[in-house]
Parts: C-alpha cells; structure tokens; sequence
C-alpha cells in the first residue's frame, strides 16, 4: 500500500517508465493507479478523511505533471 503523501516528490518511487508504441512514457506503478483510483472512489462517495484530501491533491499534481511530460514527449515525435 502506498503511504500517505504530503507533496508529489514523495512519491518518486512509485514512477515507471512504460513503452507505448513507439514511446517511452512516464506511468504510475500499479500500486499508486489503484490507490488514486481508490481514493477517487471515496471522494465521489464524500468519505476522504483530510490527510487522504492531501494525499489525492499530490497524486494529482503528479499525475498533471505526466500528462504534460508525456504530451511533450509525444509532441516532439511528431503525434
């Protein structure tokens, strides 16, 4: 289970790289996709307890980061 996070550099160890196509993209380990997942689920329920409140606000922002990363990445290759 993943620990509970107060900024998105805690979660460093969580950080794959996964070959799509022809691209290596930056991903969430398993482990961290279903705690995000987990913890979605709990907000649409209105059950996140404030330290989870903080711990989906910094998978968020890494996840916001990724996207723009993997955005960048594939932009240069010509998608």
């Amino acid at each position: 289970m993943v620990t509970i996070v107060n900024k998105p550099s805690s979660l460093i160890h969580e950080i794959c790289i996964e070959k799509v196509d022809k691209w290596s993209l930056f991903k969430f380990s398993e482990s961290l996709q279903l705690r995000m997942e987990e913890l979605l689920e709990k907000k649409k329920a209105d059950q996140l307890t404030s330290e989870e409140v903080g711990e989906l606000d910094a998978i968020g922002e890494l996840d916001r980061i990724f996207t723009h990363i993997n955005a960048m990445i594939a932009a240069q290759h010509g998608n």
